[in-house]
Formats: structure tokens, C-alpha cells, sequence
């Protein structure tokens, strides 16, 4: 039976938050940019990019992981850490503010751990703040061994590995050396780190009910992060028997390559919820069969919680082939809290978070806003906007429901957020006259309030299809004009993304729609029929995912079984706000909409 989490909480949309400001008031050394709540970015307390000499690392993602990987910030580690919501990416406007604070002219590394919204989110910054004169490399890691090579175009995860790859880089940097030598330095200990973890327990998000998925005397192998189901359920074992298996996973299936008579690190990881007293017994079985079954020289070995799962009741095992050069790099002298080394020193009675830095690509142009009075093309907007996102906020839970069985169980509150922020936003600042603009600001709006993988795709979404309608110069868009930009947001995300028909994603929802749309308007149907009829499409579209194998995204690691008892949440939210807007300016304009979008066919 599934009951209410208990947590030491106030608020569960200020845990973010209010750990940021304790982990700060904890350690002299770090401090935090003042952009709560949309910022979130833990930072060296010494270092400002306006005068920083050397290489700055960046790390980050999804809170929930303490101490990673704000607990990591210090000299001779990372420089800044962005930290999103609980299992959310953080958004790029977060990204792009650590990267403006702490880089220098030797530019900045991003370590970024290898999830969908990780390397959206990282990835649009990169391109962005390169676009502003920073050097920037990126390193993805994944170090996941626990799943069979082919996982669509997903790959492997990023686990407790980054942490050891991220003390490579912090050291490197740490010594003065350039940019493309802290990179190479990172990927090459990514390379060589493998990681596999074993749970007890799934984990409880904040203000969310405990799941009761595995039941009594179960363990799961290679449980994610993120509370997504793992490789297989097992009946549970002595800890013999569990570190052996995971050592044959890592070392025997080709992940790494580490064989007899190498050098080796170990990190014992605890997710959560394990005693000191467990994690201490993993790590005196792992040692001596790393030695004598696996003929391996354990030169370090980690021991502790470094990256967890909020509550989450497991271990996961890292191993890291290591010369003498890395294991120079894991020795160099850190202050970076979590590492671990203890808080030393006299903490300062107050703190003043750093400003905001300014952006290097700011416009001067007048902000838009909304007209004092709205033409017929205006009004329609705002009823298709005001009724899509009112489908999304009425959805929230079924999609978290939906969303908990094959993922994190968040999509419901991402959604959620951009859906307020736009009906925020719609009522003050978006220029409803103007159809480019306004899907210019929607992608605004969502870029800043909705982290995770639905807001950069959304944002990009948006970003195409005003890219579209701006090449437009007429004042009214027509119905063939709106299919081309959704035709162009939909090549879009799947540039991006990677995905297309079939993989089990929001596309599966649209492109079924834009191909009636398309369709029906070239047989001349009318405008709001033709797009009601797609809205049926993209409904229908959105339920066959049921019968589809996820190649994208969190879900791409869930087995076939799993993914067939719901609907991919994400495709489901897409055919519900596209029906709700075309309903509702049927309802309500039906037949003076077709007039107004058909004016420029006469």
C-alpha cells in the first residue's frame, strides 16, 4: 500500500532552495547567486569570472543527489554547481548564470552526467555562451553498467562516477593547465569508470506517497537515480553475494576497460538511506574480491554517500582504472566540502548572495507587452493559450501518476509550472496581436519556469515555430502558415532531441497531428475543422504509445512490460493541450475563426 513520505520539510517546492541556503551558512567557502527561486547555483565563495585565472568546472542536474554536486564545490574540485528541482534538469537560463559567474578567459568545462535534459540543457547554455566569447568544452559521462549496450539513442546513464571524474578535472584546473587539457583529462577518466548500483527501496520525492513498487524481500539491480525501475527484481541476497554480482557486471561485460594486474580506485556510494554500518561492510567484501578473484591493485578506496537518491534504501559500486597521473589527480588537495573533508575555519556571521551577472548578449529593444486592445487574431490566441495551458493544470497528477510508473514522477509538475507561467505571463506581457511574438514569449515563459527535458524541448519547440512565423510578413497568419510552423517546431525537437515517430515521445502526439492538418487543408477543408480533426490525431497518437518501446529519454531504460500498462506522459500532455486549444476556438469563434485565419487565402 502506497502511503505519504515522511520528510523534515517545510514547503516540498522550497527543499531547493532552503538546502542551498544551509549548505552555505555550513561552509565559509561557498556561496549562491541571488536568482532563487528560477536560479539555483552554488558557487566558490573566492572566485568571480570577471578576474579568475584559471580553467572553471562546472557540474550539476537534478537535485536530490546530496552532496552532488553542490557538496562538491572547493578549490581543487568544482568552481560552480548548478543545481535544478528534484530530478529536474536545471534550466538553461541557471546554467548560463553559473557560466557568467565564475569563468574566466581560460574558459570553463562542463561535466555533465549523460540524461536527456542534461544534455539539452548543458548543451543549449554551451552553444549560447560560446555565442557571448566564453570557451567552453564539454565532457558527458556515463558510467552505467547495468543496462545491454543497445538502449536507443539514451545510453548509458551518468552515476557516482562523475564524482571521481569531476575531481580529475577540479585537480587539473586546480594546476593552471588550459582548457583543452582539463577536458581531455576529464573524458579520459570517463573512459574508464564503471558503475553499477543495487537498491532496497525506490525513493520518496517530497509531498509525494512512498511507492510500494518492489515488495517485501526484494532488491532491484541497477536501479536509476531517479527512482526508474532497473535491469531486473531478485529476491534479496547476503552482501556477498550482491557485491559479487555487480563486480562480474562491471568487469566482465566489456563496459571498461580494466583487466588483470591494473590499478583500480573503488567508491562505495550509499543512496540514501544505507547505515555507515552497510556501506563499511560492502566495502571490506569489495576490496579482497577485487584483489584476489579479480587480480586487481585497489590503490584508493571511497567510501560514503557522494551521490544519493533522496531516500533511497541501496549501494552503488564505482571502479576507475587508474595510472599514476589520475591518481595524482584524486590525491591534489581539495576544499571542497563533500569530497570528503570536513568544514574547518570561522564561518562569517552573514552572508550576501552574489547579484546576478548580466548577460553579455543583452537587448536594448523595448520589452513587448500586452496591447490594450486586442485584434480578432489576438483574441483567438488568447483562447487556444488560455485552454491549452488549463489542460495541462488540470492533467498535473495523472501525468505525475503515469510519469511515476516509467520515470521520475514529475512530468505532471513540469508541465504544470510552464502552464501557470504562461497564464502569469499571457496577462501581462505577451503581444497577443502579434502570432510570432507571442509563441516567441510562450518559449520565454517555459524556458524559465520548467526545467527537465519537457522544457527544453518545449523551448526549442517554440524557438522553431516563431522562427517560422517571423519570416512571415503579413500581420495574419493563415491556417497553412500555422502547419508550417509546426511542421518546423516538430523537425526541431527531433534534431535535437533525436527522436521521430514511433519512439515513444510527445512527437508521437504531433506529427500524427500536423499529417491530417496538413491533409485536410490541402482538400480544402475549413481551418478550425481541419485543426479539430488533427486534435483527434494527436489524441489518438498519444494512446498508441502504449503499444511503443520508449528509444528516448528516462523510459528508453524501462523494460517493454512496464512501459505497456500507461501512455508516455509526455505524449499524452502534447495531444491535450493541441485538442484543447483547437475545441476551444471552435466553441467560442466558430465559423469567424476560419474568416480571420483564412483573410489572405481571399
Amino acid at each position: 500500500m502506497a502511503f505519504q513520505g515522511k520528510k523534515l520539510i517545510n514547503n516540498p517546492n522550497d527543499v531547493v532552495t532552503e538546502f542551498i541556503e544551509g549548505l552555505v551558512e555550513t561552509y565559509q567557502g561557498l556561496q549562491y547567486l541571488d536568482g532563487f527561486p528560477e536560479v539555483k547555483v552554488v558557487l566558490r565563495a573566492d572566485v568571480s569570472g570577471a578576474t579568475y585565472d584559471k580553467v572553471a568546472v562546472i557540474s550539476g542536474g537534478g537535485s536530490g543527489h546530496e552532496p552532488a554536486q553542490a557538496g562538491y564545490v572547493g578549490e581543487g574540485l568544482l568552481t560552480a554547481s548548478i543545481c535544478g528541482d528534484i530530478f529536474a534538469s536545471p534550466t538553461v537560463d541557471s546554467i548560463l548564470a553559473g557560466i557568467r559567474a565564475v569563468t574566466g578567459p581560460m574558459g570553463c568545462l562542463l561535466v555533465v552526467t549523460n540524461y536527456t535534459g542534461d544534455r539539452l540543457n548543458f548543451g543549449l547554455a554551451a552553444e549560447q555562451a560560446r555565442s557571448e566569447g566564453y570557451k567552453i568544452e564539454t565532457v558527458i559521462v556515463g558510467d552505467d553498467c547495468a543496462l545491454p549496450k543497445s538502449q536507443g539513442i539514451a545510453g548509458r546513464r551518468g552515476l557516482a562516477g562523475t564524482i571521481l571524474v569531476n575531481k580529475v578535472a577540479g585537480a587539473v584546473a586546480a594546476a593552471g593547465l588550459s582548457l583543452a587539457d582539463v577536458a581531455s583529462e576529464a573524458k579520459r577518466a570517463s573512459e574508464v569508470v564503471g558503475t553499477m548500483g543495487v537498491a532496497l527501496s525506490v525513493c520518496t520525492l517530497p509531498g509525494q506517497v512512498t511507492s510500494d513498487r518492489l515488495g517485501p524481500g526484494k532488491m532491484e539491480l541497477g536501479l536509476g537515480i531517479h527512482g526508474e525501475p532497473g535491469a531486473a527484481v531478485a529476491d534479496l541476497q547476503p552482501v556477498d553475494v550482491v557485491v559479487t554480482h555487480v563486480l562480474k557486471q562491471i568487469l566482465e561485460s566489456n563496459y571498461v576497460p580494466i583487466t588483470r594486474g591494473n590499478r583500480v580506485v573503488l567508491m562505495i556510494n550509499g543512496l540514501g538511506a544505507t547505515p555507515v554500518m552497510e556501506l563499511m561492510i560492502a566495502a571490506g567484501k569489495t576490496v579482497p574480491k577485487l584483489q584476489l578473484e579479480f587480480g586487481l591493485l585497489v590503490e584508493r578506496v571511497y567510501t560514503g554517500s557522494f551521490m544519493t537518491s533522496l531516500d533511497m534504501k541501496g549501494f552503488s559500486i564505482s571502479i576507475m582504472k587508474v595510472d599514476q597521473t589520475l591518481l595524482q589527480h584524486l590525491d591534489a588537495s581539495t576544499k571542497a566540502p563533500h569530497w570528503p573533508v570536513g568544514s574547518a575555519g570561522n564561518r562569517p556571521p552573514a552572508k550576501t548572495p552574489v547579484p546576478l551577472p548580466s548577460s553579455r548578449s543583452m537587448k536594448s529593444d523595448e520589452l513587448l507587452s500586452r496591447p490594450l486592445q486586442l485584434t480578432e487574431q489576438g483574441h483567438i490566441l488568447e483562447v487556444a493559450i488560455e485552454a491549452a495551458a488549463n489542460a495541462i493544470i488540470n492533467m498535473r497528477d495523472i501525468l505525475n501518476d503515469w510519469d511515476s510508473t516509467i520515470g521520475d514522477g514529475d512530468c505532471g509538475s513540469a508541465m504544470y509550472k510552464g502552464a501557470t507561467a504562461i497564464l502569469d505571463d499571457m496577462k501581462k506581457y505577451y503581444p497577443l496581436n502579434n502570432a510570432a511574438e507571442t509563441v516567441n514569449e510562450i518559449g520565454s515563459s517555459v524556458r524559465r519556469a520548467m526545467g527537465g527535458t519537457s522544457g527544453v524541448l518545449y523551448t526549442i519547440f517554440c524557438k522553431a515555430a516563431y522562427a517560422q512565423l517571423k519570416a512571415n510578413s503579413d500581420s495574419t497568419v493563415t491556417a497553412k502558415q500555422w502547419a508550417e510552423a509546426l511542421e518546423a517546431a516538430i523537425a526541431a525537437v527531433s534534431k535535437y532531441g533525436g527522436a521521430s515517430t514511433g519512439y515513444r515521445t510527445l512527437l508521437d502526439a504531433l506529427i500524427p497531428a500536423l499529417a491530417v492538418l496538413k491533409e485536410r487543408l490541402t482538400s480544402g477543408e475549413d481551418s478550425c475543422t481541419s485543426f479539430v480533426l488533427s486534435s483527434e490525431a494527436a489524441v489518438a497518437g498519444a494512446g498508441s504509445t502504449k503499444d511503443m518501446q520508449a528509444q528516448a529519454g528516462r523510459s528508453s531504460y524501462v523494460s517493454a512490460a512496464i512501459l505497456a500498462t500507461v501512455p508516455d506522459p509526455g505524449a499524452m500532455a502534447a495531444a491535450a493541450w493541441y485538442r484543447a486549444a483547437a475545441l476551444a476556438v471552435k466553441d467560442k469563434f466558430h465559423p469567424s475563426f476560419n474568416s480571420s485565419i483564412n483573410k489572405s487565402k481571399s
